[in-house]
């Protein structure tokens, strides 16, 4: 466990950057050889707005990171947040429970949040819109939900007492787990859902981008599945009556269009179907 303390706490940049772009090729590559769904749709162009919206993404991060780097080494130094609260652990146990926590606050809350405040909501429904969910669909969030998001990391990384080093962990797992879970591809169903007792598997996130409600209302954990479990937002639906999308944003126009889509957290707010 120390080696991967070690690694973490001074994990360069462009090991970062090479997951990222590593993990998106791999699954592309395994997506595009043995599809869930043939997609009639231009891969490459999709592929392009959606890393358009990944490098704004980084962009945010990378402005606001030393708030981050701050935020986690006032906890350590003043022995703040729930780990600090806890009686002393091995670092395997340390890890764990800090790895489930930051995904309860800094992820599953933080969905769960935008979905309910209408405001917030504006900004997340750029992913929703997506109809062609592939591995490049996972980064595909406004410039305005990135700096949403970094606000509610922060918060967790605050009452977590998260040291940098389980930060950076976390989001190195949280890269690949969306890259996972977005991709293209199913597991055999008995295996999926095995995995989704304790992590979230392709069927059950690939539930959460059905197109109506309840659907798009669940599932909305990022790593662990047990938060979807303990407060009864888990749902499961045949992966074959899956439709990705929003009901509110079918037109490729509106879902296909860089412009459209930057603009959409400014238009006016449409309800659902149901």
């Amino acid at each position: 466990m120390q080696e991967i303390i070690n690694y973490f706490s001074t994990i360069p940049s462009s090991h970062r950057a090479l997951i990222l772009a590593g993990g998106i090729a791999f699954f592309w590559l395994i997506e595009s050889a043995i599809p869930f769904v043939k997609f009639q749709y231009n891969k490459w162009q999709h592929a392009g707005i959606n890393i358009f919206f990944t490098l704004t993404t980084i962009i945010v991060n990378f402005c606001l990171a030393f708030i981050l780097l701050k935020t986690a080494q006032w906890t350590v130094d003043n022995q703040f947040g729930i780990l600090n609260w806890l009686p002393k652990m091995n670092a395997w146990l340390f890890a764990i429970v800090g790895l489930l926590l930051l995904d309860l606050i800094g992820a599953y809350l933080a969905h769960l949040v935008e979905h309910k405040v209408k405001f917030l909501w504006r900004f997340h429904l750029i992913h929703h819109t997506d109809t062609w969910i592939d591995t490049t669909s996972g980064n595909r969030h406004h410039p305005g939900e990135s700096v949403i998001r970094f606000v509610f990391t922060t918060f967790g990384v605050l009452a977590v007492g998260s040291p940098m080093w389980m930060v950076f962990l976390y989001q190195t797992l949280s890269v690949v787990a969306t890259q996972f879970t977005h991709a293209n591809i199913v597991l055999p169903k008995n295996i999926d859902k095995l995995m989704s007792y304790f992590l979230v598997s392709p069927d059950m996130h690939k539930v959460h981008h059905h197109y109506v409600l309840p659907y798009t209302d669940s599932n909305y954990g990022n790593i662990f599945s047990v938060w979807d479990r303990l407060f009864g937002t888990f749902k499961t639906l045949d992966r074959e009556k899956l439709i990705f999308g929003v009901d509110t944003h079918m037109k490729p126009e509106e879902h296909n269009n860089l412009k459209n889509l930057l603009s959409i957290p400014f238009q006016k707010q449409r309800s659902p179907e149901n």
